[in-house]
């Protein structure tokens, strides 16, 4: 029989016993927790490994491809259609071209430079970055074309071969290419080159004008025996037409053909700018020297500003439009009218011009804005020597404006066969440029902001660097067209699952006179241009550590009906250093545009 005791000691001995069960499952509980953060950890972690991967795949992959594309130059180009003369003609333009044609077929050096320089310009046979630069000239004695090529320099090669992604020091290394293969590969580049020339030339030589090409190969640099920067001649080759009809381009080896099929001669070290001796020269034929590209390219901030208007009619022509200057004391604000008579998306273009050394103020951009309206216009392009800032974007963002910069601006004239430079930044002899400046990588400490909702609404998330209410400059305006700051403490970075957008902030290395860093979100209007926030809800901002692991969540304001832009929150910094967040919630009914005009940033 047994016996329950009820006294004293009894009551202590069941206590223990409810005590230790309670730990028991605190533990297991614990362990529980434990494992499934370790397991959530692990799944971020691999998420954002993961990511880094993808992306030194896709890097090597971009590698490859440019690798490929140097050594399928030759082939790819002889796929190129040839040049004719038809590709020129439009009913109402070129009316001498006719007269080109006839001087070509009597032999008149003058025609016959002309129509090559423009079978070598117009040909798509060429990379885009490739330079086309030429001297020629024309001997109708012994129906000869001479001239100087511009060859690509030994950069066209890349350095790298692959991208990996170092886990451990959560970094990518590059691995280089070795010097042997680039060397190897830098050659075959040039032989491709100068058959591609020499193909170029042949095939567009309808009327037979051509018995055979004398073609120099050269790059500018300076010169290792005198250290004078001068044209350094890295490959020549006479071919007569008969021989070079017979070569079966696409199947050759590009070094053998030149030197063996061609008795050409190519530099034993180019990539070390070992030059050679050129054969006939542009200058020995006793004709005019017709050159294309080189010193006589003008500067465009010095060009007259009549001239310089003419010039982007004429873009606009190569482009395939019809474009007339206007009248200076009655063009309403227009500079150029261009007509694109592509059927669906063309239509009247008004063009303003801009010859400015400084970034175009947003004043311009909406003066544009109103002059396609007050036209009837189907869109604007602003085209300047300078550039332009966020302010002019935002207002332009969803509308029918386009801003092009000068940068952009040179290389859609070299483009179309056009010429221009940006000062002596913009010659292609001049010294090299000074290393680019490197993107400031992140700090040890930061934070992933990742942005989700519910709704189909597309959003641009954006942030502000403020003092106060006020952006500290347009460059701490963190949006589509600047991605990070100038110190890079807060820049955009690609959102992991669940999140649809995200921002990575350095709060440690934030500017000292920046106290709050402000979060927004507007309708992206491309995406849903007649969209407002009344499907935005259930919002939120995951704060993630470096490894993606969550630290928080905070709960951000539902959008409402008539709002197309939203204040979600902002962190501000505490008197003792630390940030605190402060829910948003302000809408506006103008979008970005009138959002940022309450920080301070110009936008009319």
């Amino acid at each position: 029989m047994s016996h329950r005791t009820t006294g004293h000691v009894g009551v202590w001995a069941e206590m223990q016993r409810q005590r230790q069960r309670q730990l028991e499952a605190e533990a297991r509980q614990r362990r529980q927790e434990d494992q499934q953060t370790r397991a959530y950890e692990r799944r971020a972690a691999q998420s954002y490994r993961e990511y880094k991967q993808a992306e030194a795949v896709r890097r090597t992959d971009k590698l490859d491809a440019q690798v490929a594309a140097l050594r399928e130059l030759l082939v790819s180009g002889c796929r190129a259609p040839a040049f004719r003369p038809s590709a020129l003609m439009r009913a109402e333009e070129l009316p001498s071209l006719a007269a080109v044609i006839e001087g070509v077929r009597r032999g008149e050096p003058d025609a016959v430079v002309e129509y090559f320089s423009a079978a070598l310009y117009t040909s798509t046979a060429w990379p885009e970055d490739f330079p086309r630069r030429v001297a020629m000239s024309y001997d109708p004695t012994a129906r000869q074309l001479v001239l100087d090529w511009e060859l690509p320099a030994g950069s066209v090669v890349p350095e790298s071969k692959y991208v990996r992604y170092m886990y451990a020091a959560d970094q990518y290394r590059e691995t280089p290419r070795p010097v042997g293969q680039r060397r190897a590969l830098y050659k075959e580049v040039l032989a491709q080159c100068m058959l591609l020339v020499l193909h170029e030339l042949f095939t567009a030589d309808e009327s037979g004008a051509l018995e055979s090409v004398a073609l120099n190969g050269f790059v500018d640099g300076h010169d290792p025996t005198t250290g004078r920067r001068d044209h350094i001649f890295l490959a020549t080759v006479m071919a007569e037409r008969s021989s070079f009809r017979e070569l079966h381009l696409a199947q050759v080896d590009p070094g053998s053909c030149l030197a063996d099929a061609l008795r050409g001669q190519m530099s034993a070290r180019p990539d070390q700018l070992v030059a050679i001796r050129p054969g006939r020269r542009p200058e020995e034929v006793g004709h005019l020297v017709a050159t294309h590209g080189g010193e006589e390219e003008p500067d465009l901030f010095e060009m007259d500003p009549i001239a310089f208007e003419s010039l982007v009619a004429q873009l606009f022509e190569a482009m395939g439009m019809r474009a007339v200057t206007t009248q200076r004391s009655h063009d309403g604000g227009v500079d150029v009218h261009a007509l694109d008579p592509t059927p669906i998306r063309g239509g009247q273009i008004v063009v303003q011009v801009k010859r400015y050394r400084s970034t175009v103020p947003p004043t311009a951009v909406r003066d544009l804005y109103g002059t396609v309206q007050d036209a009837g216009a189907n869109k604007g392009v602003l085209v300047t020597t300078s550039g332009f800032g966020p302010g002019s974007h935002t207002f332009a963002n969803g509308k029918p404006l386009e801003l092009i910069a000068g940068t952009e601006l040179v290389d859609l004239l070299r483009r179309h066969g056009l010429r221009g430079r940006l000062g002596d930044g913009g010659r292609r002899n001049s010294p090299p440029a000074p290393p680019p400046v490197p993107e400031p990588t992140l700090p040890d400490e930061y934070n992933v902001l990742g942005m989700s909702w519910t709704g189909g609404v597309a959003l641009d998330v954006c942030a502000l660097v403020c003092r106060g209410n006020r952006v500290l400059s347009d460059d701490h305006f963190v949006f589509y067209n600047n991605p990070r700051t100038p110190d890079g403490s807060v820049r955009a970075v690609p959102p992991t699952a669940p999140d649809k957008a995200a921002l990575c902030a350095s709060f440690d290395t934030l500017p000292d006179d920046a106290d709050r860093l402000v979060l927004v979100a507007a309708v992206d209007p491309e995406v849903n241009p007649d969209a407002d926030l009344s499907g935005f809800a259930d919002a939120r901002i995951r704060l993630l550590d470096p490894a993606l692991t969550e630290l928080g969540r905070l709960q951000v304001s539902d959008g409402r009906p008539h709002e197309t832009a939203l204040v979600l929150g902002s962190f501000r910094r505490r008197t003792n250093g630390d940030w605190d967040f402060v829910v948003g919630g302000r809408g506006y009914s103008g979008g970005l545009e009138e959002l940022v005009r309450d920080f301070g940033i110009e936008v009319d």
